[in-house]
Parts: C-alpha cells; sequence; structure tokens
C-alpha cells in the first residue's frame, strides 16, 4: 500500500472539524489484511485467548477467499480512537476510509449510549483489553490452561447476557428486607395504633433476610460473579473482565445502523467538498463508496436484508433532506438503531429501498407477506433485543444452592434449541458448582425444563 494517503489525513480532519464534526484525536495505523482479519474475530487488537475465536477466525477465512467479505478498516472508539487500515487498500480506498472513520468518531464521541458505556469502561478499551488478557494469561500460568479454559468458556457462553441498564459496578443486593416505613404522624393513625400496639423492635430480633435475588436478574455475568457459592477470586476476575469489555462493544451492536450510516453520510459528503483530492482518487473512492451502500440481496427473512451502510445512509439523507443538520445531529445523540428505524424508516421510504418481509420455501418460491410498516422495522430489530442473545434471568437460589433460571419466551418470541441450552447450561454448572435449572419452551410453545448435572 501506498503512503500516500497519510498525506491527506491531516486534511480530511481539517475539513470534517470545519464540517462541524467533534472528535477525539485518531490513531490511523496500516496493518497487515491477515492482522485486519484477526482484530475483527476478536474484536480487539489483543484480547482474551480463547478457541471460540479461532473458529471465528476460520469462518471469516472462508468468507474472504469467497470473495464475501472484505476489510477496509477496523476502528475501536476512545481517546484517543484507533483505526486499522489493510495494507491491501489503496489511495483511494484509504481517503475513503479515513473520512469514513471520523464519522464514527464523531458519533461514539456524541452519542449518548457510547458515552454512557466508555465513561464506565475506559476510553482507552486496547489497553484496557490488553491488561485483561496479561491478567488471564497470568492465571493460565498459576492454575493451568484447562482449568482457565473451562471458566472462559462459560463466561464467553454468557456475554451477551448483561444489563446495560445497571451500572457497570454494581453493589450487592441488599442482605435484609427493608424496615417497615414508620406511620404518617398524624392523629387519627396514632389512636388505630393504640387499639393494639405492637412490640417495637429490639436488637435481639431477628430481620428477614432478603430473597437472592430480589428479582428476575438479567445480568448473568455480574450475578454469577458475586453470587457463585464457590467461585475462586481469578474465575471472578475473568468474569467481570468479560462482562466489562461486553459493556463496551453493546453501543456498537445497538447502534449499528446508526452507526455505519452517519460515517457513510460523512465519507461522501467530505469526498464532495474535499477539493485537493486528485481527481482519479476521487473518482475511485466514489466508486468503492457506491459499493459500501449498495443494498445486498440475500435469502433470510427481509427483502434486501438489511445492508446497515445502505439502510442507516439512506435514513441519514432523508433525515437531513427534511429536518436539516442540526436535527439530524440531535437524534444521533440521542438514539439507537430501536428508535430510529421505528421513528424514521417511513413507508415511502421502505418501498424506495425496496425492503418488505416475504417467506422462502424450499422450491425457491418467494411470496411477500404483507407491506405492514410496524412489522417490517420490528423484522429489522428482532436480532437486536437484549444484545442479541435470549433473554434469561435469575430467578432464585434454592436453599441446596441450586440456581434458577427462567427463560421469557414471550418476549422472545420463540423457544430455546434444548441441544445448545443444554451445553450452556453445563458451562455454567462448571463455575456454579451446584445444579442448575433453566425454564423455557420447546418450538412448538410447550413447556421445557433443561437441567444439568
Amino acid at each position: 500500500m501506498s503512503e500516500d494517503w497519510k498525506a491527506y489525513v491531516r486534511r480530511i480532519e481539517d475539513l470534517a472539524a470545519r464540517s462541524g464534526l467533534q472528535f477525539h484525536p485518531v490513531d490511523f495505523e496500516a496493518v497487515p489484511d491477515s492482522f485486519m482479519m484477526e482484530i475483527a474475530v476478536y474484536g480487539l487488537p489483543v484480547r482474551m485467548p480463547h478457541w471460540s475465536f479461532g473458529v471465528r477466525y476460520i469462518y471469516q477465512l472462508i468468507q474472504r477467499h469467497m470473495g464475501n467479505s472484505r476489510l477496509f478498516e477496523v476502528v475501536f472508539p476512545g481517546n484517543p480512537g484507533h483505526a486499522y487500515l489493510a495494507e491491501s487498500n489503496g489511495l483511494a480506498e484509504n481517503i475513503l476510509v479515513t473520512a469514513h472513520v471520523l464519522g464514527h468518531a464523531d458519533f461514539s464521541r456524541n452519542n449518548l449510549l457510547f458515552r454512557r458505556c466508555q465513561e464506565q469502561v475506559s476510553e482507552h478499551i486496547v489497553e484496557h483489553a490488553a491488561n485483561h488478557a496479561r491478567q488471564i494469561q497470568q492465571a493460565i500460568d498459576t492454575y493451568g490452561r484447562h482449568r482457565v479454559e473451562l471458566v472462559l468458556d462459560a463466561a464467553l457462553a454468557l456475554e451477551q447476557h448483561i444489563d446495560v441498564d445497571q451500572p457497570l459496578r454494581r453493589p450487592k443486593y441488599p442482605e435484609y428486607l427493608p424496615e417497615p416505613k414508620p406511620l404518617v404522624d398524624d392523629e387519627f393513625r396514632k389512636r388505630f395504633a393504640a387499639l393494639e400496639p405492637s412490640a417495637p423492635f429490639t436488637a435481639g430480633e431477628v430481620r428477614k433476610r432478603a430473597p437472592v435475588p430480589p428479582h428476575p436478574e438479567r445480568d448473568l455475568l455480574w450475578f454469577i460473579a458475586t453470587y457463585a457459592p464457590e467461585m475462586e477470586s481469578w474465575e471472578r476476575d475473568i468474569f467481570l473482565a468479560v462482562r466489562e469489555e461486553s459493556f463496551y462493544f453493546y453501543p456498537v451492536f445497538a447502534t449499528q445502523i446508526m452507526n455505519e450510516g452517519w460515517a457513510s453520510y460523512w465519507h461522501a459528503r467530505l469526498l464532495r467538498e474535499a477539493d485537493f483530492i486528485p481527481q482519479q482518487a476521487y473518482l475511485d473512492a466514489i466508486k468503492c463508496h457506491s459499493d459500501v451502500v449498495r443494498p445486498i440481496a440475500a435469502d433470510q427473512q427481509i427483502a434486501l436484508t438489511i445492508n446497515p451502510y445502505h439502510l442507516g445512509f439512506s435514513l441519514w439523507e432523508k433525515i437531513i433532506e427534511a429536518e436539516g443538520l442540526e436535527a439530524a445531529r440531535k437524534i444521533m445523540e440521542l438514539d439507537d438503531d430501536f428508535g430510529f428505524v421505528r421513528n424514521h424508516l417511513t413507508r415511502e421510504l421502505a418501498d424506495e429501498l425496496g425492503l418488505f418481509r416475504y417467506s422462502a420455501r424450499s422450491d425457491g418460491q418467494i411470496k411477500v407477506l404483507e407491506h405492514d410498516l410496524p412489522a417490517l422495522q420490528e423484522s429489522l430489530l428482532h436480532q437486536k433485543y437484549n444484545f442479541g442473545a435470549p433473554s434469561v434471568a435469575a430467578k432464585h437460589i434454592r436453599v441446596d444452592g441450586t440456581l434458577e433460571l427462567v427463560h421469557d419466551h414471550v418476549t422472545d418470541g420463540r423457544g430455546l434449541d434444548p441441544e445448545r441450552s443444554r451445553k450452556v447450561l453445563e458451562y455454567v454448572h462448571r463455575v456454579w458448582r451446584r445444579p442448575v435449572v433453566l425454564t423455557t419452551v420447546d418450538g412448538q410453545g410447550s413447556g421445557l425444563e433443561l437441567r444439568t448435572p
């Protein structure tokens, strides 16, 4: 890859700042394509070792050899942000990617969900994750790879089961139920209480312990790390490290359509306004932009199943055209993909983009199901609920230590795959070290209880 693109970085940054983008500094680095793939698979340049990442790497490698996947850049929000560009990129691609990354940097600095999660985790996530990797390597050296891998199996099987509505650093539940609130000090209540006075609380009286958990707990990583009866401290540290990194990744997942669309809108706009880019590089970059934001046909349940770049870019263009850039920035700051799609994907735009729900038969016949807009919106968002994981909560710890889990199949609108669920329960049992029971439904909606051992 030619190094000429680096001469344009500062000029594109200046243009972006003059255009109103507000971003933390970004460190740009060109890396080999193989390292790019490792970053994309692991999610971070340095991360805890685990066999599951190797499986994902092989999948991505196959996809690339089949021509179905190519990585131009991987960006990590923070202060500073980190952007890794593929060495195989040409000048035009890197000019476009630089502008695209600055759109991401503006989004992650100003979007409320990103800001809240980064404030709790760290604005230096790359360094933070490297510390986690070193801690886990120390655990491997001390306790052996096999023991550490068993804990990582369980933690990573639950990595989506967090609750971002709770703070990252949560206190334990109250140990006791709250004491009854004193009666209102009025004459009627005093006279009523005097009819049958009750003995006042004495120091020797036993207070009633609060149940654990006091309510269904969705943050399974935190709950197990905090309440597993025999978990060792290094095992808890691994669970909490995985949870911390999941908090970092959640905004990326929950704002993908918005974020990729915002970055695509701004790379296109900055390219148009960058009169310092050579004409041929500009034309090549525009061609690359067209490839990035084109709709991608797929064999799933939504026609032209969703290229987030395409849908997000189209939505932002419509919003800015109708309401102006300042209104768009306010939406960017406050929304996630749920509000963005529900509030701004209109029937007219859905028709223009060719989005509709359909079913595909095994013989290849396609049938349009409906043009109902709310149903289409929910189809687009369905896989985003609960971080893309089934809604499972810790419900109760029995006297013998058995952990009861419950699946909210009504909210999910589906049952669980018994084989995969049993495997996850086996992972959980290894660290809980007591029986684990999960209540759910099967594919036909009938009640199902899974347990281990």
